[in-house]
């Protein structure tokens, strides 16, 4: 997928079904991405790590999100800057949206194969 340029609707953006838990749309520009995640209640991202700066929005439902040693309970309205590098896991008790920004840009994402992390839930 390469960058994107100029103005989009998000319900015009590919949906990417991840799992049967999880989907996607994404927004590619050439130093940040943005994710529209819908996820479903019982989904986990297992633990991983990626060197890409992150930053979440949490829009609707809860998130019960570790990073690093410290683990807090999201819900709506609900911010946090991941540094790259830093180890994070989520679990998803009920029907959750949530948005992420990457800078640069995830390579993994490029493409609608899911990451590793996202197989199982």
């Amino acid at each position: 997928m390469p960058s994107m340029r100029g103005f989009f609707a998000l319900n015009d953006l590919p949906l990417e079904t991840i799992t049967d838990k999880i989907s996607r749309r994404v927004l590619v520009g050439e130093k940040e991405m943005a994710v529209w995640w819908s996820i479903k209640a019982g989904a986990h991202a297992a633990a991983h790590t990626h060197p890409h700066e992150q930053i979440f929005w949490m829009i609707k439902g809860r998130m019960e999100f570790r990073l690093g040693d410290e683990r807090r309970s999201c819900g709506p309205g609900d911010l946090a800057v991941i540094p790259g590098g830093v180890e994070h896991e989520a679990w998803f008790p009920e029907d959750t949206e949530v948005i992420d920004v990457f800078a640069p840009p995830r390579e993994d994402f490029l493409t609608s194969a899911p990451p590793a992390y996202m197989r199982k839930g």
